[in-house]
């Protein structure tokens, strides 16, 4: 049945995009071909909200401490949002080389069990 999940940012630069998530987030990765990186990501959770539309899709990556996190992505001169504090986490927003926007934030919701990672 299901065997994991594939996610994918659009970029208007992806070269820098890969290269960051390579290089500062440390995402394992591997060159499907042509420098064509695919990365491998923590475990991960689905939700699904309600909405006036389908086919309208967010993707987050978590961290433990988001505090942490700002303070690393400044040490590598990654801009980062202010923190919201929002019911569900602390969340801030990086920005990508290539100008996007990527929200990371620490969970403050029930997690499923057997979630190892951040």
């Amino acid at each position: 049945m299901i065997i994991g999940a594939h996610s994918i940012i659009f970029s208007t630069n992806p070269e820098a995009d890969r290269a960051f998530l390579r290089d500062v987030l440390h995402l394992p990765n591997v060159d499907s071909g042509d420098g064509w990186l695919i990365y491998g990501l923590p475990p991960a959770e689905l939700a699904v909200h309600p909405s006036e539309r389908n086919d309208i899709h967010k993707f987050y990556l978590l961290c433990d401490d988001v505090d942490e996190f700002i303070i690393e992505m400044n040490q590598h001169g990654v801009a980062c949002s202010a923190i919201e504090n929002a019911e569900w986490g602390l969340l801030t927003n990086i920005t990508l080389p290539g100008g996007g926007k990527l929200g990371v934030y620490q969970p403050l919701h029930a997690r499923p069990s057997g979630l190892t990672g951040a």
